[in-house]
C-alpha cells in the first residue's frame, strides 16, 4: 500500500511539474510575441504622437477640469490600485487568473486603467495571450512616459460611454447636457460605471440597469473610503 502511494505521489509529481514546464514555455512563447506586437505597433504609432493626437481633439478633457467624485468613482471601480501600481496589478491578475480557472472561462481580465487605455490607442478587444502580452508592455511605456494624472486623462477621453459617445466631454454632453466640470456627483458616479459595458447600462435606453451598475460603482468607493454608506444610499436614491 504504501509503495502504491508513493507510485501515486510522484506521478502527481511529476504531472504538476509538466504542466508547470509547459506553462513556462508558452508564456515565454506568448510573451515573446507579445513583445514583437507591442514593438511593430509603436514604431508604427510612437506613444508620444498618440497622445498629442488625443490631446488636440475636440471635447479634451483635462484632469483639472474632472470633478472630484468621478475620479474617485473610476479608479475605484476599475482599478483601485492605480495610484501605486506601475502598470499593471499583479494581485488583480492573480485573481482574475484564479477566477478563469475556476470558471473555466478567459472572461475577467485584470487589466488596470493604463493597460486598458495601451489596448484602446493600440490593439484590438480579442482575447488573445499575445495580444494581453503586447498591452502589458505598452502600458510600461506609457507609464514610464506619462504622470498618473496624464495617463487618467487621457484614458478618460477615449473610452467608449455607449450611445455612440466616445470620452467624457461627449458622454456628459450627450447623457446630460453639460461640461463635465458640471456633473452633479450622480451623474458623475453613472457616468464611471458605462465604460465596463457601455450597451448595457446606458441611461437613455437602460435605465434599470443604468441605475444597478450606479450601485456597484457605489459599492466599490465605500470599499474603497472614498463614500460613506449614508451618501450612497441617497445619490442612489435621488437617482432619476
Amino acid at each position: 500500500m504504501k509503495k502504491l502511494i508513493k507510485k501515486l505521489f510522484k506521478l502527481v509529481f511529476s504531472l504538476i511539474t509538466l504542466v508547470l514546464c509547459a506553462a513556462v514555455i508558452a508564456g515565454t512563447v506568448f510573451g515573446i510575441m507579445g513583445y514583437h506586437m507591442y514593438k511593430e505597433a509603436v514604431e508604427q504609432n510612437p506613444v508620444a504622437e498618440k497622445v498629442e493626437t488625443i490631446r488636440h481633439m475636440d471635447g479634451f478633457t483635462s484632469y483639472e477640469q474632472l470633478p472630484d467624485i468621478y475620479i474617485d468613482a473610476v479608479i475605484s471601480a476599475e482599478d483601485r490600485r492605480f495610484w501605486s501600481h506601475h502598470g499593471i496589478d499583479l494581485m488583480a491578475i492573480g485573481r482574475a487568473v484564479w477566477n478563469d480557472i475556476r470558471t473555466f472561462s478567459f472572461a475577467e481580465g485584470g487589466s488596470t486603467i493604463t493597460q486598458q487605455l495601451a489596448k484602446n490607442l493600440y490593439f484590438t478587444q480579442e482575447k488573445k495571450l499575445e495580444r494581453k502580452f503586447a498591452e502589458i508592455f505598452a502600458a510600461f511605456e506609457l507609464e514610464s512616459q506619462n504622470s498618473k494624472e496624464e495617463i487618467l486623462e487621457l484614458y478618460v477621453n477615449t473610452i467608449y460611454f455607449g450611445s455612440g459617445y466616445y470620452g467624457i466631454y461627449q458622454a456628459a454632453q450627450g447623457y446630460f447636457g453639460k461640461e463635465p466640470s458640471q456633473l452633479d456627483d450622480g451623474e458623475a458616479v453613472m457616468l464611471a460605471g458605462l465604460p465596463n459595458a457601455p450597451s448595457a447600462y446606458s441611461p437613455d435606453s437602460s435605465p434599470e440597469l443604468a441605475r444597478e451598475r450606479m450601485g456597484q460603482v457605489l459599492d466599490c468607493m465605500i470599499d474603497c473610503d472614498k463614500m460613506t454608506r449614508e451618501k450612497a444610499d441617497l445619490l442612489l436614491s435621488e437617482w432619476r
